[in-house]
């Protein structure tokens, strides 16, 4: 699943390609995608037709982010809200490069999205919805089918939403606080990979940033929460605060499939000290590094340099 370096650099990506485009046309191929949030979803034709409705005719006047969620705002203040989940991907083909958008094969020039899945020919089976731009075409394809586009009619029922209302603070906000965020993690009392990976105390982190976070700050991810002290709590804070902005900057992390909507690939990936590690060398201490499964996520950290 993307975390927020990969999701903020599709943001910045969509929003310099579709923003201030009309929707002229949405199709709706598979209803359960825009039917609900929840893993169990039951596909509403209802749903399908309230989702045309609602984005039709309307611009695209700014694509916003908050955690790991997109949000396309719409010019009549309505909102879709996006969650890519394990395998969504927008690819979006600008109808002012010249090539034909139905069925067509596209040349190498076409852009590709979250996943590298069926970049070609589009649209294709896992091409689920489907929108026709004033100035090209942007698919939504999802191999898995997990992820979702919801419409909300206004953006203060969007933000009181279930998958917004109960998030933490951004970790590139000013409301990120070291006060908050000390006083957050005492009051819980988990270990230290459950309660980041959460989103209640900060949102945005996922498997690879966590374990890079607690890596850099020297404290080992099965920390009982209340039990870490002051200076531990700063290094944490201070090591969200410094990885995110440079995830950023380098284009999150090309783990799998993953790409960026220019079919680049971040290169953050080849700065991770533990993700994906277990068993090389420390580059601190040069001792092996070790593999537990904490929060039912696998996670690699040093057993001498994390205590």
């Amino acid at each position: 699943m993307p975390e927020l370096p990969e999701v903020e650099n599709l943001r910045i990506g969509l929003e310099r390609e579709i923003k201030g485009q009309k929707i002229l046309s949405a199709e709706v191929r598979l209803p359960k995608l825009v039917s609900g949030t929840g893993n169990k979803r039951k596909a509403s034709g209802a749903k399908a037709a309230e989702f045309i409705k609602g984005v039709v005719g309307k611009k695209i006047i700014e694509i916003d982010r908050r955690a790991k969620n997109l949000i396309f705002k719409l010019s009549d203040g309505s909102a879709i809200l996006v969650h890519l989940k394990m395998s969504g991907q927008f690819v979006y083909k600008s109808s002012k490069r010249g090539a034909t958008v139905e069925g067509g094969h596209f040349p190498n020039h076409a852009k590709g999205g979250q996943i590298e899945i069926s970049r070609s020919t589009l649209p294709n089976k896992h091409s689920h919805i489907i929108f026709k731009l004033s100035n090209g075409t942007l698919f939504y394809n999802d191999t898995r089918t997990f992820g979702y586009l919801i419409y909300y009619k206004n953006l203060s029922t969007l933000y009181a939403s279930e998958t917004l209302k109960n998030l933490g603070p951004e970790p590139l906000g000013k409301e990120f606080t070291l006060e908050h965020f000390e006083s957050a993690l005492k009051s819980k009392k988990k270990n230290l990979k459950s309660a980041l990976l959460g989103q209640e105390i900060v949102v945005g982190l996922g498997n690879i940033y966590v374990d890079e976070v607690c890596f850099i700050s020297g404290v080992n991810p099965s920390r009982i929460t209340n039990t870490l002290k002051a200076y531990e709590i700063k290094r944490i804070h201070d090591a969200i605060k410094k990885i995110l902005p440079h995830a950023i900057k380098l284009g999150g992390s090309s783990v799998a499939t993953y790409m960026l909507l220019d079919e680049s690939r971040g290169n953050f990936a080849r700065e991770h000290k533990v993700y994906g590690k277990a068993g090389n060398p420390c580059v601190n201490c040069q001792r092996p590094l070790l593999k537990k499964t904490l929060a039912g996520r696998s996670t690699v950290y040093c057993k001498n340099c994390q205590k």
